[in-house]
């Protein structure tokens, strides 16, 4: 089993949050609040967080405002090396200009999406929007990890162009978040890619993952389910065999099975406003918008089913 210390000296591992965006009532991001749910979430589990991804709702915002919310963490007091922010772009200048600033905060990795809006595209123009990217930041530090997402995208990264990339730029292409829920599709990325820095998109796949190489987890519902996921990553770390580990997994997964249903983001805020009382977590970016009531009570009802119950209440900003 890969120790700890073996994982952290090639790159970031363990619980990331793909981290919520709060907004204030007139639909700008809440920065204060911002800043607070990211404290609050390396103190109870999380090892680190990935913004402005599609939890975050980053395309739903401007470049400046992205741009405006790594300016943010770069002049707090969160460590660049526990940040793995989303630059993914339909535009590659987009994309370069938003990587440029994680590597002057000292960002672990920046993590990439392909340019989404045309379907049906080749892997050689896939490889060639990557490349083209990588080639214009021109920069030996930036480590990036793909993104996996298809049911979002609309197309897979495939096997043969994620092996493409790694052999192309192995000292920049080190990892990828797969959300795409295939386990067997992860498990071959690992296969196919000794040393590959594999990140399930779900926590469901935390202790699975680890055991097969993986270095963790990047996940929408670490936002309420961390110190939990952290419980099960530190229960491996000790002994990833233990009778112990599934326990904490199988409670993990009941966690996030009870997210299915509604979509992510505006449950995570309405869980969140909930449960703290502060109804300043409810508004999203339109198309996403604040569920209901009695949809938010349904959800309570059915984490409390799956006996998950949230360690401590997030901070207030």
């Amino acid at each position: 089993m890969t120790s700890q210390s073996e994982l952290m000296e090639s790159g970031p591992s363990g619980v990331f949050a793909a981290s919520l965006t709060p907004m204030t009532a007139d639909l700008e991001i809440d920065h204060k609040r911002l800043m607070a749910h990211g404290h609050w979430l390396l103190a109870n589990g999380c090892d680190g967080l990935a913004p402005l991804g599609t939890t975050g709702e980053a395309n739903s915002l401007s470049v400046d405002e992205r741009m405006a919310v790594l300016d943010a963490y770069g002049q707090s007091d969160i460590p660049g090396d526990c940040l793995i922010p989303g630059v993914g772009s339909c535009a590659i200048p987009d994309a370069v200009r938003l990587i440029r600033r994680c590597l002057e905060m000292g960002a672990a990795g920046c993590l990439m999406l392909p340019p989404f809006y045309y379907k049906g595209v080749s892997d050689d123009g896939l490889f060639a929007a990557f490349s083209e990217t990588i080639q214009r930041v021109g920069d030996s530090k930036l480590r990036l990890y793909l993104y996996n997402f298809p049911q979002q995208v609309g197309f897979p990264l495939s096997q043969e162009l994620v092996t493409r990339l790694v052999k192309a730029y192995p000292d920049t292409v080190v990892g990828m978040k797969d959300s795409s829920g295939d386990w067997d599709n992860m498990a071959a990325t690992l296969k196919n890619n000794p040393g590959f820095r594999l990140l399930p998109g779900s926590e469901e796949f935390l202790l699975k993952g680890l055991r097969a190489g993986a270095v963790g987890c990047i996940s929408a519902t670490v936002n309420v389910t961390a110190a939990l996921s952290g419980a099960v990553f530190t229960a491996w770390q000790h002994d990833g065999n233990a009778k112990q580990v599934d326990a904490l997994q199988d409670r993990l997964t009941a966690a996030r099975k009870a997210f299915a249903g509604p979509p992510v983001i505006p449950a995570l805020k309405g869980f969140l406003a909930a449960e703290s009382g502060d109804t300043a977590w409810l508004p999203c970016r339109p198309p996403n918008m604040a569920l209901s009531a009695a949809d938010v009570a349904a959800l309570q009802d059915r984490l409390k089913q799956a006996g998950f119950r949230l360690s401590s209440l997030p901070q207030a900003a």
